[in-house]
Protein backbone atom coordinates (compact mmCIF):
# COMPACT_ATOMS: atom_id res chain seq x y z
CA UNK A 1 0.00 0.00 0.00
CA UNK A 2 1.49 3.33 -0.99
CA UNK A 3 1.98 6.18 1.45
CA UNK A 4 -0.86 8.23 0.06
CA UNK A 5 -3.39 5.45 0.59
CA UNK A 6 -1.92 4.52 3.98
CA UNK A 7 -2.82 7.90 5.41
CA UNK A 8 -6.26 8.08 3.81
CA UNK A 9 -7.60 4.55 4.22
CA UNK A 10 -9.94 5.53 7.08
CA UNK A 11 -11.65 8.19 5.03
CA UNK A 12 -13.63 8.12 1.82
CA UNK A 13 -11.35 9.86 -0.67
CA UNK A 14 -12.99 10.83 -3.95
CA UNK A 15 -15.97 8.45 -3.66
CA UNK A 16 -17.06 6.34 -6.62
CA UNK A 17 -20.54 7.86 -6.63
CA UNK A 18 -22.37 11.17 -6.46
CA UNK A 19 -25.17 12.27 -4.15
CA UNK A 20 -28.81 11.17 -4.16
CA UNK A 21 -30.42 14.39 -5.49
CA UNK A 22 -28.01 14.36 -8.46
CA UNK A 23 -29.50 11.02 -9.51
CA UNK A 24 -33.00 12.09 -8.52
CA UNK A 25 -33.06 14.97 -11.00
CA UNK A 26 -32.54 12.80 -14.09
CA UNK A 27 -35.85 10.85 -14.08
CA UNK A 28 -37.83 14.10 -13.88
CA UNK A 29 -36.06 15.27 -17.04
CA UNK A 30 -37.55 12.22 -18.74
CA UNK A 31 -41.17 13.02 -17.81
CA UNK A 32 -43.44 15.09 -20.06
CA UNK A 33 -43.56 18.75 -18.97
CA UNK A 34 -41.80 18.14 -15.65
CA UNK A 35 -39.75 20.65 -13.70
CA UNK A 36 -37.72 19.91 -10.60
CA UNK A 37 -36.78 21.99 -7.57
CA UNK A 38 -34.26 21.19 -4.84
CA UNK A 39 -35.19 22.21 -1.32
CA UNK A 40 -31.83 23.40 -0.04
CA UNK A 41 -29.16 25.98 -0.66
CA UNK A 42 -28.54 27.48 -4.09
CA UNK A 43 -25.12 25.85 -4.36
CA UNK A 44 -26.58 22.35 -4.50
CA UNK A 45 -28.83 23.02 -7.48
CA UNK A 46 -26.11 25.03 -9.23
CA UNK A 47 -23.57 22.24 -8.86
CA UNK A 48 -25.99 19.58 -10.10
CA UNK A 49 -27.29 21.70 -12.96
CA UNK A 50 -23.75 22.34 -14.17
CA UNK A 51 -22.75 18.68 -13.82
CA UNK A 52 -25.75 17.42 -15.80
CA UNK A 53 -25.46 20.16 -18.44
CA UNK A 54 -21.80 19.32 -19.03
CA UNK A 55 -22.63 15.66 -19.63
CA UNK A 56 -25.61 16.15 -21.94
CA UNK A 57 -24.55 19.47 -23.49
CA UNK A 58 -28.11 20.70 -23.06
CA UNK A 59 -29.60 23.52 -20.99
CA UNK A 60 -30.67 22.00 -17.67
CA UNK A 61 -32.91 24.04 -15.40
CA UNK A 62 -33.15 23.04 -11.73
CA UNK A 63 -35.00 25.27 -9.27
CA UNK A 64 -33.88 25.99 -5.72
CA UNK A 65 -35.71 27.02 -2.56
CA UNK A 66 -32.55 29.01 -1.71
CA UNK A 67 -32.35 28.13 1.96
CA UNK A 68 -30.22 30.62 3.88
CA UNK A 69 -29.25 31.06 7.53
CA UNK A 70 -32.74 32.27 8.55
CA UNK A 71 -34.50 29.39 6.81
CA UNK A 72 -32.06 26.91 8.26
CA UNK A 73 -32.80 28.04 11.82
CA UNK A 74 -36.54 28.73 11.62
CA UNK A 75 -37.49 26.25 8.91
CA UNK A 76 -37.58 26.53 5.13
CA UNK A 77 -41.29 25.97 4.45
CA UNK A 78 -41.87 29.54 3.28
CA UNK A 79 -38.86 29.32 0.94
CA UNK A 80 -40.11 26.11 -0.64
CA UNK A 81 -43.63 27.42 -1.15
CA UNK A 82 -42.29 30.60 -2.74
CA UNK A 83 -40.07 28.48 -4.96
CA UNK A 84 -43.09 26.42 -6.06
CA UNK A 85 -44.94 29.66 -6.85
CA UNK A 86 -42.06 30.80 -9.03
CA UNK A 87 -41.75 27.44 -10.81
CA UNK A 88 -45.47 27.50 -11.69
CA UNK A 89 -45.30 31.11 -12.90
CA UNK A 90 -42.09 30.87 -14.95
CA UNK A 91 -42.25 27.33 -16.36
CA UNK A 92 -45.94 26.39 -16.34
CA UNK A 93 -45.05 22.70 -15.83
CA UNK A 94 -47.33 19.66 -15.89
CA UNK A 95 -45.55 18.10 -12.92
CA UNK A 96 -43.12 19.33 -10.28
CA UNK A 97 -40.55 17.14 -8.59
CA UNK A 98 -39.33 18.27 -5.16
CA UNK A 99 -36.02 16.85 -3.99
CA UNK A 100 -34.21 17.55 -0.75
CA UNK A 101 -30.57 18.33 -0.11
CA UNK A 102 -28.45 17.49 2.94
CA UNK A 103 -29.34 20.81 4.58
CA UNK A 104 -33.13 20.37 4.33
CA UNK A 105 -32.91 16.81 5.64
CA UNK A 106 -30.62 17.77 8.50
CA UNK A 107 -33.07 20.35 9.82
CA UNK A 108 -35.89 17.81 9.44
CA UNK A 109 -37.97 19.34 6.65
CA UNK A 110 -41.05 17.22 5.83
CA UNK A 111 -41.37 18.01 2.12
CA UNK A 112 -44.27 15.62 1.60
CA UNK A 113 -46.36 17.43 4.22
CA UNK A 114 -45.28 20.87 2.93
CA UNK A 115 -46.21 20.06 -0.67
CA UNK A 116 -49.57 18.62 0.41
CA UNK A 117 -50.32 21.81 2.35
CA UNK A 118 -49.20 23.90 -0.61
CA UNK A 119 -51.55 22.16 -3.00
CA UNK A 120 -54.49 22.62 -0.60
CA UNK A 121 -53.70 26.29 -0.05
CA UNK A 122 -53.48 26.95 -3.80
CA UNK A 123 -56.42 24.78 -4.79
CA UNK A 124 -54.10 22.48 -6.76
CA UNK A 125 -55.12 19.15 -5.20
CA UNK A 126 -55.08 17.44 -8.62
CA UNK A 127 -51.75 18.92 -9.71
CA UNK A 128 -48.96 16.32 -9.44
CA UNK A 129 -46.16 17.33 -7.07
CA UNK A 130 -43.77 14.44 -6.41
CA UNK A 131 -41.81 14.84 -3.18
CA UNK A 132 -38.69 12.68 -2.88
CA UNK A 133 -36.49 12.59 0.18
CA UNK A 134 -32.92 12.56 -1.17
CA UNK A 135 -30.36 13.54 1.46
CA UNK A 136 -26.97 13.74 -0.20
CA UNK A 137 -25.40 11.75 2.62
CA UNK A 138 -28.19 9.14 2.51
CA UNK A 139 -27.08 7.18 -0.54
CA UNK A 140 -25.73 7.29 -4.07
CA UNK A 141 -26.99 8.90 -7.25
CA UNK A 142 -28.16 5.46 -8.35
CA UNK A 143 -30.36 5.14 -5.27
CA UNK A 144 -31.69 8.67 -5.82
CA UNK A 145 -32.50 7.78 -9.42
CA UNK A 146 -34.39 4.62 -8.49
CA UNK A 147 -36.28 6.32 -5.67
CA UNK A 148 -37.36 9.18 -7.93
CA UNK A 149 -38.65 6.76 -10.61
CA UNK A 150 -40.56 4.81 -7.99
CA UNK A 151 -42.06 7.94 -6.42
CA UNK A 152 -43.16 9.26 -9.85
CA UNK A 153 -44.97 6.00 -10.54
CA UNK A 154 -46.48 5.94 -7.03
CA UNK A 155 -47.83 9.46 -7.53
CA UNK A 156 -49.25 9.00 -11.03
CA UNK A 157 -50.19 5.32 -11.48
CA UNK A 158 -53.88 4.54 -11.18
CA UNK A 159 -55.87 1.28 -11.32
CA UNK A 160 -56.83 0.88 -14.95
CA UNK A 161 -58.27 -1.61 -17.40
CA UNK A 162 -55.79 -4.17 -18.76
CA UNK A 163 -54.17 -3.22 -22.07
CA UNK A 164 -51.49 -4.56 -24.40
CA UNK A 165 -48.64 -2.22 -23.55
CA UNK A 166 -45.41 -3.33 -21.90
CA UNK A 167 -43.72 -1.28 -19.17
CA UNK A 168 -39.96 -0.78 -19.53
CA UNK A 169 -38.18 0.73 -16.52
CA UNK A 170 -35.11 2.53 -17.83
CA UNK A 171 -31.94 2.87 -15.72
CA UNK A 172 -29.46 5.74 -16.04
CA UNK A 173 -28.28 5.11 -19.60
CA UNK A 174 -27.58 7.50 -22.46
CA UNK A 175 -30.27 9.01 -24.71
CA UNK A 176 -28.70 7.09 -27.62
CA UNK A 177 -29.12 3.84 -25.68
CA UNK A 178 -32.79 4.61 -25.02
CA UNK A 179 -33.36 5.32 -28.71
CA UNK A 180 -31.78 1.93 -29.52
CA UNK A 181 -34.14 0.18 -27.10
CA UNK A 182 -37.05 1.94 -28.79
CA UNK A 183 -35.79 0.76 -32.17
CA UNK A 184 -35.61 -2.84 -30.97
CA UNK A 185 -39.16 -2.62 -29.56
CA UNK A 186 -40.37 -1.18 -32.87
CA UNK A 187 -38.74 -4.04 -34.79
CA UNK A 188 -40.72 -6.47 -32.65
CA UNK A 189 -43.88 -4.35 -33.10
CA UNK A 190 -44.36 -4.03 -29.35
CA UNK A 191 -46.42 -1.28 -27.73
CA UNK A 192 -44.68 0.05 -24.67
CA UNK A 193 -44.31 2.72 -21.98
CA UNK A 194 -40.72 3.68 -21.22
CA UNK A 195 -40.21 5.32 -17.85
CA UNK A 196 -38.32 7.62 -17.72
CA UNK A 197 -37.46 8.62 -21.29
CA UNK A 198 -34.69 11.25 -21.70
CA UNK A 199 -33.97 10.23 -25.30
CA UNK A 200 -35.34 13.53 -26.64
CA UNK A 201 -35.44 15.90 -23.67
CA UNK A 202 -31.71 15.60 -22.88
CA UNK A 203 -30.55 15.19 -26.48
CA UNK A 204 -32.89 17.40 -28.45
CA UNK A 205 -32.40 18.79 -31.95
CA UNK A 206 -31.52 22.43 -32.46
CA UNK A 207 -34.94 23.99 -33.00
CA UNK A 208 -36.51 27.40 -32.66
CA UNK A 209 -38.10 28.81 -30.65
CA UNK A 210 -36.31 27.67 -27.51
CA UNK A 211 -38.63 26.27 -24.84
CA UNK A 212 -37.79 26.34 -21.14
CA UNK A 213 -39.09 22.81 -20.72
CA UNK A 214 -38.14 20.45 -23.52
CA UNK A 215 -40.77 18.45 -25.30
CA UNK A 216 -40.44 14.68 -25.11
CA UNK A 217 -40.42 12.46 -22.08
CA UNK A 218 -42.85 9.83 -20.84
CA UNK A 219 -46.43 11.09 -21.00
CA UNK A 220 -48.21 11.47 -17.68
CA UNK A 221 -51.25 9.65 -19.10
CA UNK A 222 -49.08 6.66 -20.03
CA UNK A 223 -47.60 6.45 -16.53
CA UNK A 224 -51.12 6.52 -15.10
CA UNK A 225 -51.92 3.41 -17.16
CA UNK A 226 -48.81 1.42 -16.23
CA UNK A 227 -50.81 -0.72 -13.74
CA UNK A 228 -52.82 -2.12 -16.68
CA UNK A 229 -49.76 -3.35 -18.63
CA UNK A 230 -49.18 -7.00 -19.48
CA UNK A 231 -45.82 -6.95 -17.67
CA UNK A 232 -42.90 -4.81 -16.58
CA UNK A 233 -39.33 -5.31 -17.73
CA UNK A 234 -36.93 -3.55 -15.39
CA UNK A 235 -33.49 -3.05 -16.91
CA UNK A 236 -31.51 -3.72 -13.78
CA UNK A 237 -30.76 -6.60 -11.46
CA UNK A 238 -29.03 -4.93 -8.53
CA UNK A 239 -31.99 -3.05 -7.00
CA UNK A 240 -33.56 -4.42 -3.83
CA UNK A 241 -37.30 -5.12 -3.74
CA UNK A 242 -37.76 -1.93 -1.70
CA UNK A 243 -35.98 0.15 -4.34
CA UNK A 244 -37.44 -1.51 -7.44
CA UNK A 245 -40.19 0.42 -9.31
CA UNK A 246 -41.11 -2.79 -11.14
CA UNK A 247 -41.56 -4.62 -7.85
CA UNK A 248 -43.86 -1.80 -6.66
CA UNK A 249 -46.11 -2.26 -9.71
CA UNK A 250 -46.10 -5.99 -9.09
CA UNK A 251 -47.01 -5.70 -5.42
CA UNK A 252 -49.62 -2.97 -5.76
CA UNK A 253 -51.25 -3.85 -9.08
CA UNK A 254 -50.20 -7.42 -9.87
CA UNK A 255 -48.14 -6.51 -12.96
CA UNK A 256 -45.56 -9.31 -13.50
CA UNK A 257 -42.01 -7.96 -13.20
CA UNK A 258 -39.01 -9.29 -15.14
CA UNK A 259 -35.62 -7.95 -14.05
CA UNK A 260 -32.90 -8.27 -16.71
CA UNK A 261 -29.48 -6.63 -16.95
CA UNK A 262 -28.82 -3.59 -19.10
CA UNK A 263 -28.58 -5.24 -22.55
CA UNK A 264 -24.85 -4.79 -23.22
CA UNK A 265 -23.05 -7.81 -24.67
CA UNK A 266 -24.45 -10.99 -26.19
CA UNK A 267 -25.66 -12.69 -23.04
CA UNK A 268 -27.37 -9.62 -21.55
CA UNK A 269 -29.01 -8.63 -24.84
CA UNK A 270 -30.19 -12.22 -25.31
CA UNK A 271 -31.83 -12.07 -21.88
CA UNK A 272 -33.63 -8.84 -22.80
CA UNK A 273 -34.95 -10.29 -26.05
CA UNK A 274 -35.91 -13.55 -24.38
CA UNK A 275 -37.99 -11.60 -21.86
CA UNK A 276 -39.64 -9.62 -24.67
CA UNK A 277 -40.49 -12.70 -26.71
CA UNK A 278 -41.66 -14.69 -23.67
CA UNK A 279 -44.11 -11.94 -22.70
CA UNK A 280 -45.37 -10.95 -26.15
CA UNK A 281 -44.98 -14.29 -28.00
CA UNK A 282 -43.35 -12.39 -30.89
CA UNK A 283 -40.55 -13.86 -32.99
CA UNK A 284 -37.18 -12.16 -33.16
CA UNK A 285 -36.94 -10.56 -36.63
CA UNK A 286 -34.18 -11.59 -39.02
CA UNK A 287 -32.68 -8.11 -38.94
CA UNK A 288 -31.92 -8.47 -35.23
CA UNK A 289 -30.51 -11.95 -35.75
CA UNK A 290 -28.18 -10.50 -38.37
CA UNK A 291 -27.07 -7.81 -35.91
CA UNK A 292 -26.36 -10.56 -33.38
CA UNK A 293 -24.27 -12.35 -35.99
CA UNK A 294 -22.29 -9.20 -36.68
CA UNK A 295 -21.59 -8.80 -32.97
CA UNK A 296 -20.32 -12.40 -32.82
CA UNK A 297 -18.11 -11.69 -35.82
CA UNK A 298 -16.84 -8.54 -34.09
CA UNK A 299 -15.98 -10.65 -31.04
CA UNK A 300 -14.07 -13.18 -33.14
CA UNK A 301 -12.16 -10.40 -34.90
CA UNK A 302 -11.15 -8.64 -31.70
CA UNK A 303 -10.52 -11.56 -29.36
CA UNK A 304 -6.86 -11.87 -30.27
CA UNK A 305 -6.35 -8.33 -29.02
CA UNK A 306 -8.77 -8.36 -26.10
CA UNK A 307 -7.18 -11.29 -24.31
CA UNK A 308 -4.41 -8.88 -23.27
CA UNK A 309 -6.93 -6.70 -21.47
CA UNK A 310 -7.06 -6.57 -17.67
CA UNK A 311 -9.91 -4.24 -16.85
CA UNK A 312 -10.98 -2.12 -13.92
CA UNK A 313 -14.71 -1.42 -14.20
CA UNK A 314 -16.40 1.17 -12.00
CA UNK A 315 -19.58 3.24 -11.71
CA UNK A 316 -23.26 2.63 -11.04
CA UNK A 317 -23.90 -1.00 -10.06
CA UNK A 318 -26.24 -1.80 -12.98
CA UNK A 319 -23.67 -0.66 -15.50
CA UNK A 320 -20.76 -2.35 -13.74
CA UNK A 321 -22.64 -5.66 -13.72
CA UNK A 322 -23.42 -5.57 -17.44
CA UNK A 323 -19.94 -4.39 -18.41
CA UNK A 324 -18.28 -7.07 -16.28
CA UNK A 325 -20.32 -9.80 -17.95
CA UNK A 326 -19.47 -8.32 -21.36
CA UNK A 327 -15.76 -8.22 -20.52
CA UNK A 328 -15.85 -11.85 -19.40
CA UNK A 329 -17.52 -13.07 -22.60
CA UNK A 330 -14.94 -11.17 -24.68
CA UNK A 331 -11.83 -12.35 -22.85
CA UNK A 332 -11.07 -8.98 -21.28
CA UNK A 333 -10.17 -10.23 -17.82
CA UNK A 334 -11.79 -8.07 -15.09
CA UNK A 335 -9.43 -7.54 -12.17
CA UNK A 336 -11.43 -4.85 -10.34
CA UNK A 337 -15.21 -4.25 -10.35
CA UNK A 338 -16.17 -1.34 -8.14
CA UNK A 339 -19.20 0.74 -7.23
CA UNK A 340 -19.94 3.35 -4.63
CA UNK A 341 -23.21 1.59 -3.83
CA UNK A 342 -24.52 -1.49 -2.11
CA UNK A 343 -23.14 -5.01 -1.62
CA UNK A 344 -25.69 -6.50 -4.04
CA UNK A 345 -23.15 -6.20 -6.88
CA UNK A 346 -20.73 -8.43 -4.98
CA UNK A 347 -23.41 -11.10 -4.53
CA UNK A 348 -24.15 -11.10 -8.27
CA UNK A 349 -20.60 -10.98 -9.63
CA UNK A 350 -18.88 -13.36 -7.21
CA UNK A 351 -20.43 -16.54 -8.74
CA UNK A 352 -19.47 -15.34 -12.26
CA UNK A 353 -15.85 -14.75 -11.25
CA UNK A 354 -15.53 -18.05 -9.36
CA UNK A 355 -14.35 -19.85 -12.50
CA UNK A 356 -11.12 -17.83 -12.56
CA UNK A 357 -8.09 -18.78 -10.52
CA UNK A 358 -6.75 -15.24 -10.35
CA UNK A 359 -7.74 -12.66 -7.76
CA UNK A 360 -10.56 -10.31 -8.74
CA UNK A 361 -11.49 -7.45 -6.42
CA UNK A 362 -15.21 -6.66 -6.16
CA UNK A 363 -15.53 -3.40 -4.25
CA UNK A 364 -18.73 -1.88 -2.87
CA UNK A 365 -18.97 1.54 -1.20
CA UNK A 366 -15.61 2.16 -2.86
CA UNK A 367 -13.61 5.32 -3.35
CA UNK A 368 -11.10 6.03 -6.09
CA UNK A 369 -8.12 5.82 -3.74
CA UNK A 370 -8.96 2.16 -3.12
CA UNK A 371 -9.82 1.50 -6.76
CA UNK A 372 -6.53 3.00 -7.86
CA UNK A 373 -4.48 0.96 -5.39
CA UNK A 374 -6.23 -2.29 -6.30
CA UNK A 375 -5.91 -1.57 -10.02
CA UNK A 376 -2.15 -1.17 -9.71
CA UNK A 377 -1.80 -4.18 -7.41
CA UNK A 378 -3.72 -6.47 -9.78
CA UNK A 379 -2.16 -5.17 -12.99
CA UNK A 380 -5.10 -3.44 -14.68
CA UNK A 381 -4.26 -1.98 -18.09
CA UNK A 382 -7.63 -0.57 -19.12
CA UNK A 383 -10.30 1.30 -17.15
CA UNK A 384 -13.98 1.34 -18.10
CA UNK A 385 -16.28 3.89 -16.51
CA UNK A 386 -17.16 7.56 -16.19
CA UNK A 387 -14.86 10.58 -16.45
CA UNK A 388 -14.34 10.43 -12.70
CA UNK A 389 -11.80 7.68 -13.36
CA UNK A 390 -9.51 9.93 -15.37
CA UNK A 391 -7.08 9.96 -12.44
CA UNK A 392 -6.31 6.32 -13.23
CA UNK A 393 -4.90 7.57 -16.53
CA UNK A 394 -3.19 10.65 -15.17
CA UNK A 395 -1.49 8.93 -12.22
CA UNK A 396 -1.10 5.31 -13.30
CA UNK A 397 -1.21 5.43 -17.09
CA UNK A 398 -4.29 3.18 -17.27
CA UNK A 399 -6.26 4.22 -20.35
CA UNK A 400 -9.92 5.05 -19.75
CA UNK A 401 -12.85 4.02 -21.97
CA UNK A 402 -15.60 6.46 -21.06
CA UNK A 403 -19.12 5.17 -20.50
CA UNK A 404 -21.88 6.00 -18.04
CA UNK A 405 -22.55 9.20 -16.11
CA UNK A 406 -20.93 11.67 -15.85
CA UNK A 407 -18.70 12.31 -18.85
CA UNK A 408 -17.68 15.93 -18.44
CA UNK A 409 -14.18 16.03 -19.96
CA UNK A 410 -15.31 14.91 -23.42
CA UNK A 411 -18.26 15.80 -25.65
CA UNK A 412 -20.86 13.34 -26.89
CA UNK A 413 -21.68 11.45 -23.69
CA UNK A 414 -25.35 11.63 -24.65
CA UNK A 415 -24.62 9.98 -28.02
CA UNK A 416 -22.58 7.02 -26.77
CA UNK A 417 -24.38 3.89 -27.93
CA UNK A 418 -23.63 0.69 -26.02
CA UNK A 419 -26.85 -1.38 -25.74
CA UNK A 420 -28.29 -4.02 -28.03
CA UNK A 421 -26.22 -6.09 -30.44
CA UNK A 422 -25.23 -3.07 -32.53
CA UNK A 423 -24.40 -0.89 -29.55
CA UNK A 424 -22.41 -3.71 -27.93
CA UNK A 425 -20.27 -4.03 -31.06
CA UNK A 426 -19.61 -0.28 -30.97
CA UNK A 427 -18.67 -0.46 -27.28
CA UNK A 428 -16.42 -3.44 -27.90
CA UNK A 429 -14.67 -1.57 -30.71
CA UNK A 430 -13.97 1.33 -28.33
CA UNK A 431 -12.40 -1.06 -25.82
CA UNK A 432 -10.39 -3.00 -28.40
CA UNK A 433 -9.09 0.13 -30.08
CA UNK A 434 -7.97 1.49 -26.72
CA UNK A 435 -6.03 -1.72 -26.06
CA UNK A 436 -4.51 -1.51 -29.54
CA UNK A 437 -3.62 2.13 -28.94
CA UNK A 438 -1.79 1.12 -25.77
CA UNK A 439 0.06 -1.65 -27.59
CA UNK A 440 1.23 0.34 -30.58
CA UNK A 441 1.78 3.52 -28.59
CA UNK A 442 4.36 1.82 -26.41
CA UNK A 443 5.65 -0.92 -28.73
CA UNK A 444 8.91 0.76 -29.84
CA UNK A 445 9.73 1.96 -26.35
CA UNK A 446 9.08 -1.44 -24.75
CA UNK A 447 11.17 -3.24 -27.39
CA UNK A 448 14.03 -0.77 -26.88
CA UNK A 449 13.92 -1.23 -23.13
CA UNK A 450 13.69 -5.00 -23.46
CA UNK A 451 16.59 -5.48 -25.87
CA UNK A 452 18.90 -2.49 -25.44
CA UNK A 453 18.27 -0.44 -22.30
CA UNK A 454 19.08 -3.43 -20.11
CA UNK A 455 22.22 -4.29 -22.09
CA UNK A 456 20.63 -7.21 -23.91
CA UNK A 457 20.75 -7.50 -27.69
CA UNK A 458 18.78 -9.81 -29.95
CA UNK A 459 22.00 -11.79 -30.56
CA UNK A 460 22.76 -12.19 -26.86
CA UNK A 461 19.21 -13.48 -26.27
CA UNK A 462 19.79 -16.09 -28.93
CA UNK A 463 18.03 -14.67 -31.96
CA UNK A 464 19.76 -14.00 -35.30
CA UNK A 465 18.97 -10.72 -36.97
Amino acid sequence: MDEQLLYSKNVNENPCHMCMPMGGILPFKGIEGAMVIIHGSQGCSTYMRRHIAEHFNEPVDVGSSSLNEKGTIYGGEANLKQGLDNILRVYNPKLIGVLTSCLAETIGEDVERITLDYRKEKGLEDFPVVAVSTPGYGGTQNEGYLLAVKRIIMELARPTEPHNKLNIIIPNISPADIREIKRILALLDIEYTLCPDISYSLDRPLVRPFTKISTGGTKLADIAKMPGAVATIELGVTASTEESPGHYLSEQFGVPCYQVPIPIGVQNTDRFLQALTAITKRDIPDSLLMERGRLLDCMVDSHKYNFNGRSVIFGEPELVYSLAVTCVENGIFPVVAATGGSDRLTQLLAPIFEQYKQEIAILSKADFATIRAKSVELGANIAIGSSDGRYLTEREGISLVRIGFPIHDRVGGQRLLSVGYTGSAMFLDRVTNTLLGNKYGSYRRSMYEKYYQTGNTPQSIGGAV
